[in-house]
C-alpha cells in the first residue's frame, strides 16, 4: 500500500502552508475572535487561490480535486490556528448540497461566488426542541404554483448571519410513512422576504462561526431552488452529513496537531529542576501518547477521503474518522493546556483556544454517541 501524495496534493499541502504562515496574524485571530466575526478579507484572499472550493469542479470556479485535498488544505489551516481555519473551510459550509444535488442554473450563480470566497454558504438542520432528531422537523415547505413557500424555525445556524445563501431541510408531506419520504432539500437567499435572523449566540469554540436562529415567515422560492427532489431530502442531508463529517475530521486533525506543535515547542524550552521539561519521562509518555492518537486520526481521516474520492463513500468510516480526530483533538489539547501550565490558560500561548475549538468539532454534526450509533449499524448491518 502506497501512502505518498502526489505531486499536486504536495504542491496544495506547501500552498496551504505558506497561505496561513502569510496571512495567519496572530493579534488579527485574537481581535475577530472577541468581536466573533467572519474573517471577510481572508476568506476572499483564500478562495482567489483556490482554498475555499478546491473540491469544486473546474467549471464553477473550483479545483477540480477532491475530498482529499479538501482535507490537506483544513488540516493545515488548522495546525495554524484553529479558529480562523475553521472559519475559512466552513465559509462554504452546505455547498456541497448545491454542488452535489442542485440545478444547473443555481450552480453557476452561486459557486462560483463561494468558491472565490465573495459568498458564504450555511446550511440549517436543526429546530427548537428536535435535538439531533431530523424526524422531528416541523419547518414546512409547500407548493403554490411554481413557488415553495417555506414556514418555520431553525436554531443554531452557523454564520447565519453573515451567509448569503441557506441550504434548508423541510418538511413537504407529514404524512409520509416513512416520515424521511416527507422531507426535501431547499437552497433560500439570505434577502428573501419573510426570512429573519434572530438570538445571535455567543459561542464557546469557533468563535469565528457565530451561530443564530433563522425564521421562515412564509418565505417563497421560486421551484428550482429545490434540491433533488422532493422526498429525497433526509437521504440528501444524510449523504451530505457523510462527506462533512470528513472535513471535520480534519479540521479536528489540524487542531490536534496545533496544540501538540505548541506543547512540544513550550516543553522543550522550559526547565524546571536544572532539567528541560522534555527530559522528564512522564513529559516523553504524555508526548508520545498525543503524537499516536494524532498519527492514528490522520491516517483513518486520510482513508476515509480517500475512499470517498474513489467513490466509495461510507457513512460509518466518516463516523469513525470524526470520532477517532474529534476524541484525538480533545485529549490532545487538554494534555497540551496541562503541559503548558497556567500559561495555557492564557490566550496569548493559543492552546487554550485550540481546546475550545476542539470541542465545537467534537459536538459539530453528532456527538461522539451518535457516530457510534452510526458506526455500529455499519458492521452489523440489518439483522434477520
Amino acid at each position: 500500500m502506497d501512502f505518498k501524495f502526489t505531486k499536486s496534493q504536495t504542491e496544495v499541502q506547501k500552498a496551504a502552508r505558506e497561505f496561513a504562515r502569510g496571512e495567519f496574524d496572530k493579534e488579527v485571530i485574537v481581535e475577530l475572535s472577541k468581536a466573533q466575526k467572519i474573517p471577510d478579507s481572508i476568506t476572499a484572499k483564500a478562495g482567489e487561490l483556490g482554498f475555499i472550493g478546491i473540491h469544486f469542479p473546474e467549471a464553477v470556479n473550483g479545483g477540480g480535486m477532491g475530498i482529499l485535498e479538501y482535507v490537506l488544505v483544513a488540516e493545515t489551516f488548522c495546525r495554524k490556528d484553529s479558529t480562523l481555519g475553521t472559519a475559512l473551510m466552513f465559509s462554504s459550509y452546505g455547498a456541497e448540497c448545491l454542488l452535489r444535488n442542485g440545478d444547473t442554473s443555481l450552480k453557476a450563480k452561486f459557486l462560483p461566488e463561494i468558491a472565490d470566497g465573495n459568498l458564504t454558504s450555511t446550511a440549517a438542520f436543526l429546530e427548537p426542541g428536535q435535538g439531533s432528531d431530523l424526524f422531528k422537523i416541523s419547518t414546512r415547505a409547500e407548493k403554490d404554483g411554481d413557488h415553495w413557500i417555506i414556514t418555520g424555525k431553525k436554531v443554531l445556524v452557523p454564520a447565519a448571519a453573515a451567509a448569503g445563501i441557506y441550504i434548508v431541510l423541510c418538511q413537504t408531506n407529514p404524512d409520509a410513512d416513512p416520515a424521511a419520504a416527507g422531507m426535501a432539500l431547499f437552497l433560500v437567499e439570505k434577502q428573501r422576504k419573510g426570512l429573519f435572523i434572530e438570538n445571535p449566540r455567543q459561542n464557546m469554540g469557533s468563535r469565528m462561526l457565530p451561530l443564530a436562529d433563522i425564521t421562515f415567515d412564509h418565505v417563497a422560492i421560486p421551484a428550482d431552488h429545490l434540491m433533488g427532489k422532493a422526498g429525497t431530502g433526509y437521504r440528501l442531508t444524510q449523504q451530505f452529513f457523510t462527506e462533512n463529517r470528513i472535513q471535520i475530521a480534519a479540521q479536528a486533525l489540524g487542531t490536534a496537531q496545533g496544540a501538540f506543535d505548541r506543547a512540544l515547542d513550550y516543553v522543550k524550552q522550559r526547565a524546571q529542576f536544572g532539567k528541560k521539561l522534555a527530559q522528564f519521562q512522564v513529559t516523553r509518555h504524555k508526548l508520545a501518547d498525543m503524537a499516536s492518537k494524532i498519527e492514528a486520526a490522520r491516517y483513518l481521516t486520510y482513508y476515509a477521503a480517500w475512499c470517498f474520492d474513489k467513490g466509495q463513500a461510507n457513512a460509518h468510516l466518516a463516523a469513525m474518522a470524526k470520532m477517532t480526530a474529534t476524541r484525538a483533538a480533545l485529549e490532545v489539547t487538554d494534555e497540551a493546556v496541562q503541559l503548558l501550565g497556567g500559561y495555557g490558560y492564557m490566550t496569548e500561548y493559543e492552546v487554550e483556544h485550540f481546546y475550545r475549538d476542539a470541542k465545537t468539532a467534537e459536538i459539530f454534526q453528532g456527538t461522539q454517541a451518535m457516530q457510534k450509533d452510526i458506526i455500529a449499524d455499519g458492521i452489523i448491518g440489518k439483522l434477520k
